[in-house]
C-alpha cells in the first residue's frame, strides 16, 4: 500500500516510519510511505500556507492552492489516485471497522490540517473522507494521522506475525480482548490461570471467549447492546451476572454499617 501524508512538518514522520510494526511493514515492502511537505507546493517567496479567514474571526486557515497542488501531485503517483482522508475533529470517529476499511484501499493520502483547519473548498473538491480520533482538538493533524496509520498498517495482510493476530484484537468482533499472560508462571504471588497451562487448545479458546465477554460486560457494556449473542454467549453472561449479584449482596450484608448493634 502507498501512504502519503501531507503536512507542513514532514520531519515529524521520520521516526514513525522507523520503529515497531510500521518499520516491519515498510522494510517488507508492504507499505511505501512518504511525508509530503505542503510548503513545497507554494509559489511565493515565503512559502505561505495559511491566511486570515474571510468574515473575520480568530486564527488562520490553510490556503487551498498549495494543498490542492500537493494532493494532485501525490495522486498522479498512485495507480488508483489514492483515497484522500482529512484528519479533523469534525470527522467520523476512528474505529477498528474504519481502520479495516481503510486497510483495503490501494493507496491512502492523509491531510494534516493546522491552525483553524483547511479551506472548505479542499474538503468539497478533494477529500474523500473526514476522520477524527476523538472528541478533542490537537494542534495539528500529524499525531492523529500517526494514530490512524498505525491502526491501518497493522491490518494489512502480512504485517503482523500471526495470521489471526489482527482478528483477535479488541473491537475486531465487537468485543474487548481477553487478558494475556506470559512467564513467569507466578508473579508477586499471582499465578497464571491453570487453563492456559493445560495444553487443551479448545478449552483455552472457550476460556478466552468467556473472558472476552466478561471483560466487555464489565468495561464496555455498551458494546453488547446491539450485539446478536448466541446461546453460549447469553449463558456465559447470565451466569456471570448472577455470580456478580451474589457477590455484591454478600459485600453489602457484611459492611460494617450493617452489623448488629450499628446505628
Amino acid at each position: 500500500m502507498h501512504i502519503a501524508v501531507l503536512t507542513i512538518f514532514p520531519a515529524m514522520f521520520d521516526l514513525f516510519w522507523e520503529h515497531g510494526i510500521v518499520r516491519r511493514a515498510v522494510a517488507g515492502g508492504l507499505v511505501q510511505p512518504q511525508a509530503v511537505d505542503i510548503r513545497a507546493f507554494t509559489r511565493d517567496r515565503h512559502q505561505v500556507t495559511d491566511d486570515r479567514p474571510y468574515g473575520g474571526g480568530c486564527g488562520m486557515v490553510m490556503k487551498p492552492e498549495p494543498l490542492a497542488r500537493a494532493i494532485e501531485s501525490v495522486r498522479d503517483q498512485f495507480n488508483d489516485g489514492g483515497f484522500t482522508v482529512l484528519m479533523t475533529p469534525r470527522g467520523d470517529q476512528l474505529s477498528q471497522q474504519t481502520a479495516a476499511g481503510l486497510a483495503r484501499q490501494q493507496g491512502l493520502i492523509f491531510i494534516c490540517g493546522r491552525y483553524e483547519g483547511v479551506d472548505a473548498r479542499i474538503v468539497h473538491r478533494h477529500v474523500d473522507y473526514e476522520l477524527s480520533i476523538g472528541d478533542y482538538v490537537l494542534s495539528g493533524g500529524e499525531l492523529a494521522a500517526m494514530v490512524a496509520m498505525d491502526a491501518v498498517i497493522r491490518l494489512i495482510p502480512g504485517v503482523l506475525g500471526g495470521a489471526q493476530s489482527a482478528q483477535r484484537d479488541s473491537f475486531s468482533d465487537g468485543l474487548l480482548e481477553h487478558e494475556h499472560y506470559t512467564r513467569p508462571r507466578v508473579f508477586e504471588g499471582d499465578a497464571v490461570p491453570e487453563i492456559l497451562l493445560s495444553g487443551d487448545h479448545q478449552a483455552i479458546e472457550r476460556w478466552r471467549r468467556k473472558m472476552s465477554l466478561i471483560e466487555t460486560l464489565m468495561r464496555r457494556p455498551d458494546l453488547l447492546e446491539n450485539r446478536a449473542l448466541d446461546e453460549r454467549e447469553t449463558e456465559i453472561l447470565r451466569q456471570w451476572s448472577q455470580m456478580l449479584e451474589r457477590v455484591l449482596k454478600h459485600q453489602a450484608a457484611h459492611r460494617p454499617d450493617s452489623l448488629p448493634g450499628r446505628q
